[in-house]
């Protein structure tokens, strides 16, 4: 019984623990925070952060920086996307679903275009 008690406090610990996280923790990940609608965005990478759980790369444009959200890893290789594709001073064109919040200068990248090549990073998304 007291080994019982135990599981079921260890439980109910995590269930408060969990339900007292800002939402805004769950919310980042996925699409959820995007508008639904894609968007062009053209610029210069100024800095590049490849790996898990995605790759972020902050971009210049028109004087403003966004950052970008590009695939995992093995997203990108599968696209046929190397890290020097994102390295800082390429120009690049993503077409992708921006947050919602526009003051936050987010997009998440569904295709990358490089000198007028297409890389897409989610061939089923449109």
């Amino acid at each position: 019984m007291k080994n019982l008690f135990s599981k079921a406090m260890i439980i109910g610990l995590f269930a408060v623990l969990v339900s007292s996280l800002p939402l805004s923790a769950f919310a980042h990940h996925g699409w959820a925070w995007s508008t639904g609608g894609n968007i062009e965005l053209t610029g210069t990478i100024t800095e590049s952060k490849l790996g898990n759980p995605h790759g972020i790369l902050k971009v210049e444009v028109n004087g403003e920086i966004w950052t970008v959200e590009v695939g995992q890893p093995w997203r990108n290789e599968r696209a046929g996307l190397t890290d020097e594709d994102y390295a800082p001073g390429k120009e690049i064109r993503f077409i992708g679903e921006p947050s919602s919040d526009e003051s936050d200068r987010l997009l998440k990248a569904e295709r990358v275009y490089i000198n007028d090549r297409e890389y897409e990073l989610y061939p089923d998304r449109d």
